[in-house]
């Protein structure tokens, strides 16, 4: 197997999932839902969501195969289903500048700054950060791994992906002082950019397999 193909696959894998889940956005999200936390109280919700999120796609990973053949289907058919809901996330980055394509839950912060309930799993790792199109980016991944070498990058990639979130969380008093709204706008329509030509190739390559395959 060749190293180059093999990085070639990571940076591809790495790159997805980066820009699906971005990190930057979760950050935004994360201070409006936790405006008075103590320092303790952020990473707590950090390391929680951080968490759950891996385990979400650890689980969306590995069954990925099994969930194929229990509702019969193909490979093919998934890669561009995929392909397309990421597109309409891409979209949906670029014009409105939210990073799942998911508008706000409408969840507000009581006047000391606490939530009726514990915001670590839901919203913040469902679906923020593990939302529909990182999960089925983890699971159109994960079916390409031609390899056990292909399915531990797509793994590193779920490593540094979940952890830059959970960095992001627990700095996100800083990144918001210091980027700001517009540096917002302008990273999250960048990050836009490059997942929609992420997923145009996905459709393209589901749409060979099929071609392949008559």
């Amino acid at each position: 197997m060749s190293v180059t193909l093999l990085i070639d696959y990571w940076l591809i894998a790495i790159t997805a999932l980066f820009v699906v889940v971005n990190p930057l956005t979760t950050a935004f999200i994360f201070v409006s839902l936790l405006p008075n936390a103590t320092a303790i109280q952020r990473k707590r919700a950090a390391k929680r969501s951080t968490l759950v999120s891996a385990s979400i796609f650890l689980v969306f990973g590995l069954l990925g195969s099994f969930i194929f053949k229990v509702f019969g289907i193909t490979l093919e058919a998934f890669r561009i289903a995929g392909g397309l809901i990421l597109f309409g996330i891409a979209m949906s980055m670029m014009q409105k500048g939210l990073d799942d394509g998911e508008e706000a839950t409408g969840k507000e912060p009581h006047p000391d700054g606490k939530l009726a309930k514990d915001v670590s799993v839901i919203p913040l790792a469902i679906p923020f950060i593990a939302g529909p199109g990182a999960i089925a980016t983890v699971m159109i991944l994960t079916s390409e791994a031609q390899s056990l070498a292909h399915f531990v990058t797509v793994l590193l990639a779920i490593a540094i992906t979940t952890f830059s979130c959970y960095l992001a969380m627990v700095y996100a008093h800083v990144l918001v002082r210091y980027v700001g709204e517009t540096g917002k706008e302008i990273m999250t329509r960048l990050f836009g950019l490059i997942l929609s030509v992420i997923a145009v190739q996905f459709v393209i390559n589901g749409v060979l397999d099929v071609y392949r395959s008559l």
